[in-house]
């Protein structure tokens, strides 16, 4: 069972996982590296216990403890509780989200065991933003994509921010790393998928438009440019979102948001043309 420990020093050992959590480029580095990510906040930490995966120890103000007693119960690992002034020393911001909780990282399962199963899919590449792209796996997890790909050089989606936006949805959505890349798209097309690149193109084809029947992957790249050109020439087509005069496009979240609602409509017992004609 878990064992609550109180701590008092900023320099506790016991206390590595959480030091400097606002260093994004050393917490980038260092969690895949040494096997953690990091759950904040009550609800995210008992939706990481809840999709199974495990505890290596909990950091929380007393206060918030008792709302985690009963998720924690089962684990065997430590509760360390600390005041308020000591938890910002030790992250480097204040937490007011009740609790974090480092947990382990699992393997990513392969491309193939993602995609034996998958029938609509999204894929991100290089999107650097943590906030987009747990927004993202937000819209993927409500509108129920069955799985998310990211590019290697796309941001970790079990990175602190991320999992926060996602509201802990990343644990619901199964996803890995599409690599090599952007050959894995190949693969994609190779198990019948038909590869939509999005992208605000005037010469592509409008939305209402496009066909979203399963299988399908809607392919997202950066703000900024888009699509690197080798992705985008793996794709089948360009799909484009309509837009009112003055306006070129959408922040990659809030597209992703509207295609996926479109592609959702084409999953069981929905009928193809039901998005054109609404």
């Amino acid at each position: 069972m878990a064992h609550v420990i109180a701590l008092f020093d900023v320099d506790d050992p016991r206390l590595a996982d959480y030091t400097g959590l606002t260093d994004v480029a050393l917490r980038r580095v260092r969690e895949p590296a040494e096997g953690l990510f990091l759950a904040e906040g009550e609800k995210v930490v008992r939706r990481a216990l809840d999709a199974g995966y495990v505890p290596r120890s909990v950091l929380t103000a007393a206060k918030w403890l008792p709302a985690l007693e009963a998720d924690l119960a089962g684990h065997d690992c430590p509760v360390y509780v600390a005041d308020d002034s000591l938890l910002q020393q030790v992250t480097g911001y204040r937490v007011h989200r009740g609790a974090l909780a480092s947990m382990q990282r699992p393997p990513l399962p392969s491309l193939d065991d993602i995609l034996r199963t998958a029938r609509r899919v999204v894929v991100l590449e290089d999107l650097v933003d943590h906030t987009n792209v747990g927004a993202v796996f937000r819209n993927a997890a409500a509108l129920g994509i069955d799985a998310v790909l990211v590019s290697p050089e796309c941001a970790d989606p079990l990175y602190r921010r991320s999992v926060k936006v996602s509201m802990g949805t990343v644990f619901a959505v199964p996803w890995t790393r599409a690599a090599p890349w952007p050959d894995a798209l190949d693969l994609l097309r190779s198990r019948g998928f038909r590869l939509l690149a999005m992208s605000p193109d005037p010469d592509g084809r409008a939305l209402p438009m496009a066909d979203l029947t399963p299988p399908v992957a809607v392919v997202l790249g950066t703000e900024g440019e888009g699509l690197t050109r080798e992705a985008f020439a793996r794709c089948d087509e360009s799909v484009r979102i309509p837009m009112a005069a003055g306006v070129d496009s959408l922040n990659v979240a809030a597209a992703s948001a509207v295609v996926l609602y479109a592609v959702a409509q084409f999953g069981p017992g929905t009928t193809p043309g039901a998005v054109g004609s609404a």
